[in-house]
């Protein structure tokens, strides 16, 4: 068999059009080396990709849990398609190995990237939409969406960084988390603001966002991400750079 029927097999599907799934499967790196390639990279299934699965997950988590308030099925569906959900569920089916990547990509470690394997679901997702419609793809994520689903609530992963940051400093440190800006940005109609938390007068972390809850929100994360990365937080923690929120993009430093 050849790569495309040989990925088709490990994961159960069969695709009518073989020129989307074998788009899904290229990364962009793989056109730098090879630019007379007929095939286009997968970044434009990637952004049809996640579109439908925020479609998805969102209808799933709605009917799921017909008394949950907005805010918080927001929440939730966002933990369910961070980018380390994605790349796991990548993973499962051994989606990297099957990449079409440039050597240099190769070497580098691509095929494991948490980055890469989460746009390569996405993208897999558009190109199976695309291939055979909504309710195919219904077929193929709730599997990895049920699973995953008991892991979010376990671990208490939908709920917002400030919340788990205080849920923590309070449980381990007996302290509230405190957030202060620290300096404005740009001018009226685009304003970017720093916010910095700190615990008991000790700096957590930094977020940047375009309002002032986006920024502490982004700041919480980081602070989570500290935590996690010395060992003081045990559940996982979703990256500062993936969170959402409805006031603005936001970032970490």
């Amino acid at each position: 068999m050849n790569p495309i029927d040989d990925f088709e097999a490990a994961i159960g599907l069969v695709f009518r059009d073989k020129s989307l799934l074998l788009r899904a499967l290229t990364h962009r790196s793989f056109l730098n080396e090879y630019p007379e390639f007929p095939i286009a990279d997968n970044e434009r299934l990637e952004f049809l990709g996640d579109a439908v699965l925020d479609f998805l997950v969102g209808e799933f988590v709605y009917h799921r849990f017909p008394e949950m308030r907005e805010g918080d099925l927001t929440n939730l569906r966002a933990a369910l398609v961070r980018r380390e959900a994605l790349a796991d569920f990548a993973m499962q089916m051994e989606l990297g190995r099957f990449l079409r990547m440039g050597r240099g990509e190769v070497e580098s470690g691509g095929r494991e990237r948490s980055a890469t394997l989460c746009a390569a679901f996405e993208a897999l997702v558009g190109a199976l939409y695309l291939d055979q419609g909504l309710e195919r793809v219904r077929d193929f994520v709730l599997p990895f969406i049920e699973p995953e689903l008991a892991r979010v609530q376990e671990e208490a992963l939908e709920k917002d960084p400030k919340s788990r940051l205080q849920e923590w400093s309070q449980a381990e440190l007996h302290a509230t988390p405190h957030y202060r800006t620290v300096a404005e940005r740009g001018p009226d109609h685009a304003k970017e603001f720093t916010v910095e938390v700190t615990i008991g007068g000790e700096p957590y972390g930094l977020g940047v966002g375009h309002s002032k809850q986006a920024a502490a929100q982004a700041a919480a994360a980081a602070a989570l991400e500290r935590l996690a990365a010395a060992g003081k937080l045990e559940v996982s923690v979703v990256p500062a750079e993936e969170q959402e929120n409805g006031d603005g993009q936001s970032s970490v430093r």
